[in-house]
């Protein structure tokens, strides 16, 4: 549903004022919470459902009850599945002035209009919480792999691996298979998934989501479709279609309700065709703040002080995933100001950033990390990122410009922050230099974070407390929780990230350690005598605090 749209809605009808409109909307941007979650915790209502009724009231809407109803096969043979699935549109009713329909997204006047279209009936919209609406869509029509069905019932097509390049692009442009594809996609981005996996094997074909960090699979379609199905995407993208031998980089750019997102393409040849990667690129996240990060105090005031430091290096590091650009963005974002002139260098540039000058690597043409380093110290900087931190040259370049007065922020792929003076040290950095140079080490986990409508505590065993290195005797009254699994969550019991951090402040007993080239564990075992929490430490708090389960703890630390 479009945030904008229900909060003026809340204001046009008196139940909030102007201002308030603007500091809801704004954590809608930086939190990522539904407005119904904020409009109640602002206590503008007092629980989520209570937005509908409002709705109903301005759209002259009748409210229904969902919870016990069960739709008749007649009904529901008036929507097809694929219909269904695309509009968010569930059939309550039928009668002599058309079909009542609740949507999952009523707002939207266009729906009504493309369902009156398509269904060649009246429509009579009613309204019901949106999160039934789509809990009764899985039960009528079999979950989104129903809706899949009923499309690709409608497909005629071979799947030719032989064809021309004409004969591609025409089915490539066919109704049903833009259908199909526009349907995974938003699919995938109601999902809040990160990526999308369009992977060919010798007998089937699998599309697959990540949401929250976790692969899910969904329902297959045939494999001879594959070629239309990989063949819509590459055209979406601006790829070669008739290449399929090299891999290739493309980007789409998709209108989705009132949001505009971007879609980073990836096609990598294999032995039964070509495997592409959708990364779904979610503009909210560069909109994040340090404080909307649920960094632990003392680590929020350290990254504000040290990105003030008018020179040095902080580093991020971390698994692919860990969210590092996310903080290194919310970490410009607080210094994005008319004073600093701040330049990155990106591989790729994943999120426009107004007043930050960003530039993409190109390694074809020889645009390299250390080429853009070294033309930007030209350009008078006061804070740098590097996209990645991942040879001695950049390296080198990095702490070149640390030590000429400049602030570096950049990442690394290592397993915990002591690991970062090793990794710069056995890249062929002097250890002199890194000691030098480096400011602070942050290093970051995601971990799915405990659904809030079915969280529920629960008695973890003496097993699993051992592999915490927690014994029963040291809890005390200290409560574990885990999600039983509920419609919100599409009962996995999680709903959300959160990260897990673990902060090196390199101070002088760090910085003699790495000059005498100690070895990781050393440096670790040091910061934590000077105060260090690790991130199995962090995890814990987490845990304690009823936001994650241990599994995703054990599972990321």
């Amino acid at each position: 549903m479009d945030n904008t749209q229900l909060i003026e809605l809340f204001q046009s009808r008196g139940l909030i004022d102007r201002s308030l409109a603007q500091d809801i909307l704004a954590e809608i941007d930086t939190s990522g919470k539904e407005p119904a979650e904020i409009l109640a915790d602002y206590q503008v209502i007092n629980h989520r459902d209570d937005v509908w009724p409002v709705v109903a009231s301005e759209l002259g809407a009748e409210m229904v009850d969902l919870r016990n109803w069960t739709p008749p096969a007649e009904l529901l043979a008036l929507v097809p599945a694929g219909t269904a699935r695309l509009h968010g549109a569930l059939p309550v009713h039928f009668d002599q002035n058309g079909i009542h329909i609740a949507l999952v997204d009523p707002l939207n006047p266009q729906t009504v209009e493309d369902l009156r279209f398509t269904l060649g009936r009246e429509v009579v919209l009613v309204i019901a919480p949106d999160y039934l609406v789509e809990e009764k869509l899985n039960e009528c029509y079999g979950g989104e792999g129903k809706a899949m069905e009923d499309l690709l019932a409608q497909l005629k097509i071979g799947g030719d691996s032989n064809m021309s390049q004409a004969d591609l692009e025409a089915e490539a442009n066919s109704a049903p298979i833009i259908r199909y594809v526009d349907l995974v996609m938003y699919q995938a981005i109601k999902e809040k998934a990160s990526d999308i996996h369009f992977e060919p094997f010798e007998k089937d074909f699998k599309i697959r989501y990540r949401v929250d960090g976790a692969l899910y699979e969904m329902a297959p379609p045939p494999q001879h479709l594959a070629i239309p199905i990989l063949s819509r995407v590459k055209v979406m993208s601006n790829m070669n279609i008739a290449e399929r031998r090299v891999p290739q980089d493309g980007r789409i750019v998709k209108q989705v309700g009132d949001k505009q997102v971007d879609m980073r393409v990836s096609s990598l040849p294999t032995q039964h065709g070509e495997s592409i990667v959708l990364r779904i690129l979610d503009r909210s996240s560069v909109n994040l703040s340090l404080e909307n990060l649920g960094l632990p105090p003392h680590i929020y005031e350290y990254i504000g002080e040290t990105i003030e430091k008018p020179n040095g290096i902080f580093i991020v590091t971390g698994p692919t995933g860990a969210g590092k650009t996310t903080t290194l963005y919310a970490a410009l974002r607080r210094i994005n100001t008319i004073d600093h002139k701040l330049l990155t260098a990106e591989d790729p540039v994943e999120y426009d950033m107004d007043g930050i000058v960003q530039i993409p690597v190109n390694e074809a043409i020889g645009l390299t990390f250390p080429r853009i380093l070294r033309a930007f110290l030209r350009q008078d900087p006061d804070r740098i990122m590097v996209g990645e931190m991942r040879d001695l040259d950049t390296a080198q370049i990095a702490i070149q410009a640390s030590l000429t007065g400049h602030l570096v922020l950049s990442t690394l792929h290592t397993n915990d922050a002591a690991g970062a003076m090793t990794r710069l040290v056995d890249m062929g950095c002097e250890p002199f230099l890194v000691a030098a140079s480096l400011e602070g080490v942050l290093a970051q986990r995601l971990v799915r974070t405990i659904c809030k409508e079915c969280r529920a505590p629960y008695e973890p065993t003496e097993a699993i407390l051992s592999q915490l290195g927690v014994s029963p005797h040291e809890l005390g009254d200290k409560a574990f929780y885990t999600g039983r699994g509920c419609s919100i969550c599409g009962q996995t019991g999680y709903k959300g990230r959160r990260g897990l951090y673990e902060l090196l402040d390199v101070t002088e007993p760090i910085r003699e350690l790495i000059t005498e080239r100690k070895p990781s564990v050393v440096i670790k075992q040091k910061a934590v005598e000077l105060g260090m929490n690790t991130l199995r430490e962090d995890g814990l708090r987490n845990i304690y605090n009823g936001a994650t389960t241990i599994e995703e703890v054990l599972k990321y630390t």
